[in-house]
């Protein structure tokens, strides 16, 4: 890509001067980071117990597909939906033309965004596992049910007093030595692949979309009525959609996600319901971490992260109050379509596609 120079005025601070950011603040962040740390402390606890096992049936044929190994390990996506996007993020935060408080600002959201999106799909996923227990459709080749005394281990169902009728059963019957694969049989809902696997590269989709601009074309013009920029042809004429290639970039991560959830139901890991349950928390996580932290694309904001809040507001906000930052010395609009906060200063929404893709 062709570099250009880099508009400094429109990064400058408000100030002309750096200034440092107060202890509130920072702690404000640190307290979200402790609080994300927190959901994937718990999140890991309620992954390594073992929870509820639902009860099942051995002539159910939705649970007696062969055992086969991961086409796509836990460790690949972590890989793919973790690492992966936060080193993208850390180098296109690092090259993006601008002064440094800017950058390591743009870096910090992001990251922060990445790990709200992460931590509270493995949470959610984690406490739903254990909640759930609902048998994957392998569970049969997990147990190695003991055949010899069925009846010892029966709950329920019609063959407790018909001889040609199932009986339920609970795990109990499962002979197999590796205690593990059998509690990871009880595991189906919801995907936790799925679920992470889009929590960080959807997360990753909509962060590189709003630093490269990609969005619909529709863009308000604000104008008088009746003026020259109120023509059709003036408003049509003012925007223009953005190159194909960057819808694929934003794409590929998505790409990913989906070949990741179709290889759980080719492995016999999860049913269509638990694919699409476990992708529904992703999605939701991934939007959730995103919009917390920053801008969408195509609101005239140039997909930058939010600004700071304010000192003062650093821990909560009083009722009755706008937000988090004061009026008359928070984030605001500009008149270049950009906006400023007190803390990092000015930026130039009408530039910031054209700052980042030229690197």
């Amino acid at each position: 890509m062709a570099s250009t120079a880099p508009d400094n005025g429109g990064f400058g601070l408000l100030s002309g001067e750096p200034k440092r950011a107060s202890k509130r603040l920072i702690c404000s962040y640190v307290l979200d980071w402790v609080f994300i740390i927190l959901l994937v402390a718990i999140g890991g606890y309620l992954y390594k117990i073992t929870g509820s096992e639902h009860a099942f049936s051995l002539d159910d044929a939705s649970i007696s597909y062969p055992l086969k190994s991961d086409t796509v390990s836990i460790v690949t996506v972590g890989i793919v939906a973790c690492v992966v996007p936060a080193v993208l993020i850390a180098f296109i935060c690092l090259v993006i033309p601008g002064p440094w408080d800017r950058r390591l600002w743009e870096w910090h959201a992001g990251w922060l965004g990445l790990a709200l999106s992460l931590a509270g799909a493995f949470f959610i996923t984690s406490g739903l596992k254990d909640v759930v227990g609902k048998p994957r459709p392998d569970l049969l080749a997990r147990c190695q049910p003991d055949l010899t005394n069925i009846t010892a281990y029966a709950v329920g169902g019609l063959g407790l007093q018909r001889e040609e009728s199932p009986i339920m059963v609970t795990s109990a019957i499962c002979q197999n030595p590796d205690s593990t694969v059998i509690k990871a049989g009880f595991a189906a809902f919801p995907s936790g692949h799925s679920s992470f696997s889009w929590a960080g590269l959807l997360y990753l989709s909509l962060w590189l979309g709003a630093k490269f601009a990609v969005s619909t074309p529709i863009r308000p013009v604000l104008a008088a009525p009746g003026g020259p920029a109120d023509s059709p042809h003036h408003r049509v004429s003012a925007i223009a959609a953005p190159p194909l290639y960057l819808l694929v970039l934003i794409a590929v991560p998505i790409g990913a996600s989906f070949y990741i959830c179709a290889s759980r139901y080719m492995d016999y890991m999860h049913a269509g319901w638990d694919i699409l349950g476990g992708s529904l928390i992703g999605i939701g996580f991934a939007v959730l971490g995103f919009l917390w932290y920053h801008a969408p694309a195509g609101q005239g904001y140039g997909g930058w992260a939010w600004g700071p809040r304010s000192s003062s507001r650093a821990f909560g906000d009083g009722f009755g109050s706008e937000g988090f930052v004061e009026c008359g010395t928070g984030n605001r609009v500009n008149a270049r379509g950009g906006y400023e906060d007190l803390e990092l200063g000015a930026m130039d929404g009408s530039q910031g596609m054209l700052r980042v893709a030229n690197l």
